[in-house]
């Protein structure tokens, strides 16, 4: 009798990155290496002397928190004078809710997913209303359609590396990406930035690498699912991709691929599917290796991100405190 090999994320990951990822890469860099060239580096948004930096961001993910809380009406009601940095795909109910450049001034959307669907995130009537007082900041590896849509709505993008590459030496896409985007206009590069494989936490980066803040908050930070969403939406990771019913929930990997854990900070439960597992544990990991300097807050009021040096807070009393 053959043993089941246990689930291992890194493999799991590495797999993903060699099947999936690295061509879309490999298609979209050139198509957006002029654009690279003429436009804005990311590090012309990090706070030098004689410009002020701002005390704290608010980092907003799609999450399902974000909805069931009311956190961006509790946002739009609020004085907070920080960085909004928004992920892309939480941007137009973000807007919708009320949570505008307008009112918050220092405002960012983040991309850094190299496939088609993350276009219809600037597609949108209050996206071209409000884009050109939005700052992008974009990986190079984005698809070049949807840095189109998000420039014709007037957003100006700054661009950045994004770093995930198994491969080393001549091989490594960061390298060989990081000797090409050099021209008179980055003459050192563009800042580079881990992104533990999602816009959350490249948004995390973001707010503390590039714009200096040393408070940072997440709210719709989940990485998990909620204990009553539908199998079929927590094996397939919510994709129409994946076909669930070959999946034996009774098997014995089953409860190691798609474990539920308990959250202490908010006194809850949330399902993490493999993909889950690596975004998690991949930021708490970041965040364990943060510098003294920042404070993180995990102000999502659920999913899987409690531990060491974050700091569990309900998003009103947050707004209260570091308004």
């Amino acid at each position: 009798m053959s043993k089941t090999k246990p689930f291992n994320r890194e493999n799991f990951w590495k797999k993903i990155y060699s099947e999936m990822i690295y061509d879309e890469w490999l298609e979209n860099f050139p198509l957006n290496l002029t654009n690279i060239w003429n436009e804005s580096s990311a590090a012309e948004l990090t706070p030098t002397n004689g410009k002020t930096k701002l005390k704290s961001a608010i980092v907003i993910g799609r999450g399902p928190s974000v909805k069931k809380k009311g956190h961006l009406e509790m946002l739009a009601k609020s004085n907070f004078n920080g960085a909004i940095v928004c992920c892309d795909g939480a941007l137009i109910n973000t807007l919708k809710a009320g949570v505008t450049p307008e009112r918050f001034p220092n405002f960012y959307v983040v991309s850094i997913d190299p496939y088609s669907p993350a276009m219809k995130f600037y597609d949108d009537k209050i996206v071209d209303q409000y884009g050109d007082k939005i700052k992008g900041i974009f990986s190079i590896i984005v698809k070049p359609t949807t840095v189109e849509n998000a420039r014709k709505s007037g957003i100006k993008i700054h661009w950045l590396h994004s770093l995930f590459d198994y491969e080393e030496g001549k091989k490594s896409f960061n390298q060989i990406s990081a000797s090409m985007v050099r021209s008179k206009n980055h003459h050192d590069g563009l800042p580079a930035i881990q992104t533990g494989g999602n816009v959350g936490t490249s948004s995390w980066f973001i707010a503390w690498r590039i714009l200096k803040c040393p408070t940072v908050a997440l709210i719709g930070i989940n990485h998990g699912w909620n204990e009553d969403d539908p199998w079929e939406k927590i094996i397939s990771h919510g994709s129409d991709l994946v076909k669930t019913d070959v999946v034996d929930r009774k098997s014995a990997t089953f409860e190691k691929l798609f474990k539920k854990i308990h959250n202490p900070d908010f006194n809850c439960n949330c399902i993490v599917d493999p993909l889950f597992q690596f975004y998690s544990s991949a930021l708490k990991e970041f965040i364990v290796r943060s510098p003294e300097w920042l404070t993180t807050i995990n102000a999502t009021e659920g999913g899987s991100i409690f531990g060491d040096k974050i700091i569990g807070m309900p998003f009103d009393s947050f707004l209260g405190k570091y308004h």
